[in-house]
């Protein structure tokens, strides 16, 4: 989600920079500054231009007074991509910003352009840091922030599966959160995310994982066929199922804790642990070797090692259900 950068939180502030890689977060900068615009005066004139239509004096010439003393935006797109002569004129510009106007420069971050970043700081301007999100726990963060954006209840699980299904669009993420909180009323939970979203690719393997270390044979089986009849490619399950296993080695061999304690030292979140507890019942380390080398065969088997892939993910799936009900 987009964070602030300074104490300077007001849209109309005369200049804006949005910092950054996260295609989403730079747009929704401009629309709130474009709404607030507007929301202050309905007629405000928005100039949307990229860095290329920006030339040497076309700054000055849309900033210049107008006779009607008419409110406006003028939002400069891949500003490191400017030309010397108008960085030039832009750093001018930002030393006596005209009232009424509201700049914003989209700036990616990095070397390139970096002079015109420090200028724009130090004349005050105000800063949205829209940072591309590289790992999970920043995708889950946002997840969470738009369900509490628009007022809607969701569980932890179902955050998380959403993610999972999902993956690292951030566009496809608040797609998702979006139409879950118009078809749904209610705490939004990870059974109805699976509703929604069990064809997708993450979330299908998860759920072959899932049902096989619980040892649930015949829904785990169901659930592989599903997942190969949609297209979801096989090494996804076997990542899956190595991970479904290897969380069970691990939280067997942890220290016992509180969820919040191991969910650190595992680098878990908390919910999983507890869902992770509740499968590993009957599971030893004896059992977590076999189950990790049937996960090894069917890796192999499906990264060309055999001549029937299916056959090799249905082997690993059984022997791993088979292991977890041995001692249940």
């Amino acid at each position: 989600m987009a964070t602030r950068k300074n104490s300077n939180d007001d849209p109309l502030a005369p200049v804006t920079i949005a910092v950054g890689q996260e295609d989403l977060l730079l747009d929704r900068a401009v629309q709130q500054v474009v709404a607030a615009a507007r929301a202050s005066d309905a007629d405000t004139d928005v100039r949307d231009l990229t860095a290329d239509q920006v030339q040497p004096g076309t700054l000055a010439e849309l900033t210049s007074p107008s006779l009607f003393a008419e409110r406006k935006v003028v939002i400069v797109r891949n500003a490191q991509d400017l030309s010397a002569d108008t960085i030039k004129d832009v750093k001018a510009y930002l030393t006596a910003p005209v009232e009424e106007i509201t700049l914003v420069l989209l700036h990616p971050g990095g070397a390139k352009g970096k002079g015109l970043l420090d200028a724009a700081r130090k004349a005050g301007a105000r800063e949205v840091a829209c940072p591309k999100t590289t790992k999970p726990a920043e995708r889950l963060t946002f997840v969470r922030s738009e369900f509490r954006a628009i007022g809607r209840s969701a569980t932890p699980e179902a955050c998380q599966a959403l993610v999972d299904s999902i993956g690292s669009d951030l566009r496809e993420l608040a797609s998702a959160v979006s139409q879950l909180a118009a078809d749904v009323e209610g705490t939004i939970d990870e059974e109805v995310v699976g509703r929604y979203y069990t064809g997708r690719a993450e979330a299908s393997s998860f759920n072959v994982a899932d049902r096989a270390v619980e040892g649930r044979t015949a829904e785990a089986l169901e659930a592989l066929r599903w997942s190969l009849s949609t297209g979801v490619a096989p090494v996804l399950i076997t990542s899956a199922l190595a991970q479904g296993v290897r969380a069970i080695g691990k939280l067997s061999s942890a220290r016992g804790g509180r969820p919040a304690d191991l969910a650190r030292e595992l680098g878990m979140p908390p919910w999983k642990i507890d869902r992770v507890r509740q499968q590993m019942r009957g599971w030893t380390p004896d059992g977590v070797a076999v189950a990790l080398r049937a996960v090894a065969e069917a890796d192999a088997g499906v990264k060309g090692g055999g001549d029937d892939p299916e056959y090799a993910l249905e082997k690993a799936v059984v022997t791993i259900a088979r292991v977890a009900r041995s001692r249940r």
